[in-house]
């Protein structure tokens, strides 16, 4: 329970279903200033001071974005109050500082990082589960949207779930897996049925095995409207809490001052030249650019200008046109199937994802003799960042598995020289 809204009406779902709820709050060390203002007298929540008593008045405090600040776990633990059901904030402190090293550095190596995607397979999906295991819990569940399907439940075009079916091998409502465990090759991680609010990209990483331990009771509402509606006729106040959009680890969102406060000798100076190698200007450094940035280049061209391409080993920022941002394919390394993974040399039709916003493009995956990847746009596609997530999904909208990005392959090397036999 992050103190939103999607994760309260996850809550309240799972609840109205029977479930057993346990309330659980990260506490990751990305801390805000506590207001003095806590709660609102609608919200019937616990009061600060005396956490598990209900019916304090309080006065009434703005909202505040975030997921993870000192405000958002007033939020939520008023949230479980009002379900009556246990509350616990658990400490993840350290565990996060390590994706807050992952994060600089690969700025650092001239990569963009996704500290999202990192958070859940390390703690959400990751330290979660293992704590979930400690309560005897069987489930892990989130506010986010997406949806575990069972096998034979799928319906082509749609993946939705069929709901007569017997109680021995029902999909419970809203995405939820049945009671008792089976084999994790029975389930498939698909696609929100709100495809604008989508999240299956982020989850990638959670390991098959697990996915019958995960519950996303969102998954099948198609309208986020519906969602705060939920909120607002269950009483609970966040139901017209703001989204969160910053990444809550960075100042004022601004990674560059952390990036440069962690990692000082990123802001070695360099060039700054176009494709032909001519020079341009000089940039303050590389981890203050990311591929496909436009603002804040300082450069006056006379039509628009990109990032194309970072080099960590000559300290050079290369720009150019937008058709200089165009990639055919790409190379991933570090994968995570969550289907069965295509054999060596094996090509398969794939619809691919390259960053959260991108609309997943049509192309094919075949894997490589080092167990890496090459995907193949049908039709080229910009901005192929290293660092990022690539995402591997099927017609019905089923994960098939994903990866990080090593590399882009422009138009030159639609036939890369990666080996697909010793």
């Amino acid at each position: 329970m992050s103190g939103g809204v999607d994760s309260s009406v996850a809550a309240c779902l799972l609840k109205e279903q029977g479930y057993d709820c346990i309330g659980v709050f990260m506490r990751v060390g990305a801390h805000q200033p506590v207001p003095e203002k806590v709660c609102s007298p609608e919200s019937n929540a616990p009061s600060v001071s005396e956490p598990g008593r209900h019916g304090r008045a309080t006065p009434v405090r703005p909202f505040k974005h975030g997921c993870c600040s000192v405000a958002d776990a007033l939020d939520a633990r008023a949230i479980a109050g009002k379900l009556g059901i246990p509350f616990y904030a658990l400490n993840f402190e350290r565990d996060f500082g390590r994706i807050v090293d992952y994060f600089v550095d690969e700025y650092a190596r001239a990569r963009t990082p996704n500290p999202c995607v990192m958070c859940n397979i390390q703690l959400k999906f990751g330290k979660l589960l293992e704590y979930a295991d400690t309560m005897d819990a069987e489930f892990v569940a989130t506010g986010h949207y997406a949806r575990v399907l069972k096998k034979g439940t799928v319906k082509k075009g749609t993946g939705s779930a069929p709901t007569n079916a017997r109680s021995d091998e029902r999909t419970y409502p809203r995405g939820a897996c049945p009671l008792f465990q089976p084999p994790a090759d029975d389930h498939y991680l698909a696609r929100s049925l709100n495809r604008a609010k989508d999240q299956s990209y982020v989850l990638f990483g959670i390991r098959r095995q697990d996915l019958p331990r995960c519950l996303f009771p969102l998954g099948e509402i198609a309208d986020k409207a519906d969602v705060r509606r939920i909120a607002a006729d269950l009483g609970l106040r966040v139901h017209d809490k703001p989204e969160s959009q910053e990444i809550c680890f960075v100042p004022d969102d601004d990674y560059k001052i952390l990036v440069h406060e962690r990692r000082p000798e990123t802001l070695k100076p360099g060039e700054v030249r176009d494709s032909a190698g001519n020079l341009l200007g000089q940039h303050e450094g590389v981890a203050s650019y990311t591929i496909g940035q436009r603002r804040g280049l300082g450069i006056a061209a006379g039509a628009p200008i990109y990032v194309t391409k970072l080099d960590e080993l000559t300290n050079t920022v290369t720009v150019g046109p937008r058709e200089d941002l165009l990639s055919h394919g790409l190379i991933a390394d570090r994968l995570n199937w969550l289907t069965d993974p295509p054999t060596e040399g094996e090509s398969r039709s794939a619809e691919i994802k390259i960053r959260y916003l991108h609309t997943a493009a049509a192309g094919s995956i075949q894997m490589l003799v080092d167990r890496n990847l090459k995907a193949a746009f049908d039709d080229p596609q910009p901005a192929v960042t290293p660092g990022q997530a690539a995402v591997f999904y099927d017609s019905d909208g089923i994960v098939l598995g994903g990866g990080w990005i090593r590399e882009a392959l422009n138009r030159a090397a639609r036939e890369p020289h990666v080996p697909l036999h010793e």
